[in-house]
């Protein structure tokens, strides 16, 4: 909460708490990690009460070529940077370099933990284009767990989406995040991936969000995620058709970085999929 309003980095924070310079509820507190709650309980740091940033919360839709951390030595384009808010929101989760797709922003610790921990069983699903046409045994492979070099996989939801001179679209759903999880998965069955996007996150869709653009969260999407509506930010909302910053703009990775196959024929289906589908296995 300190950090989030402002007034230091997190590691700064943990110093003073442990310096014993913060008051919660009147009382010091010297534990890191400190439950809180922002809109009732009373932080005094150096005996100034600080409140905590409104709660925003932000979809973004990763293009590629830009990296999620939010500070890159390297000086490449940073997804943070997209988001058109002065507040201090953060990636929940990753998104390597090379994927695009469904990236959320929060500045709510609540919903991160919520969105990421594995008990809360939140699916991601993946639009994935491999190299080469997987048979249904490899595939099976997949939705029953396979081995990699740090341990058995959750089983994952396959579903094919259809085939192209460039491989095949499969639809990938995972209730677990590791490191580049599912580019190690099909390497392991002999597919590589040729082109990775993530359309949806518990029940926040990607949908029609074009690379480089962000919005935020719907009335629907947090009613879903179980956010009460007097935590969200509503003071600077754009008009419904204002312009939101894109590719091309000053701020974002600019058209060679957010090139790739977002375009063309391995261009996949942009919208998830849910239940069994024409022609598909089933889960």
């Amino acid at each position: 909460m300190i950090a989030h309003a402002g007034l230091c980095s997190r590691r700064t924070a943990e110093t003073w708490i442990q310096e014993g310079r913060v008051l919660v509820n009147g009382k010091e507190v010297r534990e890191l990690g400190f439950k809180v709650d922002p809109f009732r309980d009373e932080v005094v740091v150096d005996g100034k009460a600080i409140s905590r940033e409104p709660l925003e919360y932000w979809v973004l839709h990763k293009p590629k070529g830009v990296v999620t951390t939010m500070d890159d030595p390297r000086g490449r384009p940073i997804a943070r940077d997209l988001i058109e808010t002065r507040a201090r929101v953060y990636p929940v989760g990753r998104l390597d370099i090379e994927t695009t797709g469904l990236l959320v922003f929060t500045n709510d610790g609540e919903l991160t933990e919520r969105l990421t921990h594995p008990r809360h069983g939140h699916k991601k699903i993946y639009h994935v284009l491999v190299s080469g046409y997987p048979q249904d045994n490899q595939l099976d492979k997949l939705r029953g767990g396979i081995e990699l070099e740090d341990g058995m996989t959750a089983p994952a939801e396959v579903r094919p989406l259809r085939t192209t001179p460039d491989g095949a679209w499969l639809e990938i759903v995972l209730r677990e995040g590791r490191k580049r999880q599912i580019r190690r998965m099909m390497t392991a069955i002999e597919h590589p991936v040729v082109h990775l996007r993530r359309v949806q996150v518990g029940p926040v869709q990607l949908g029609s969000l074009k690379e480089g653009q962000s919005r935020r969260l719907s009335d629907r999407e947090r009613k879903a995620l179980g956010i009460p509506s007097d935590r969200v930010n509503r003071t600077d909302r754009r008009p419904r058709g204002s312009k939101q910053r894109g590719r091309g703009s000053s701020r974002g990775p600019g058209r060679g970085a957010g090139s790739g196959p977002g375009r063309g024929r391995r261009d996949g289906p942009s919208r998830p999929t849910s239940g069994r589908g024409r022609g598909g296995p089933r889960r």
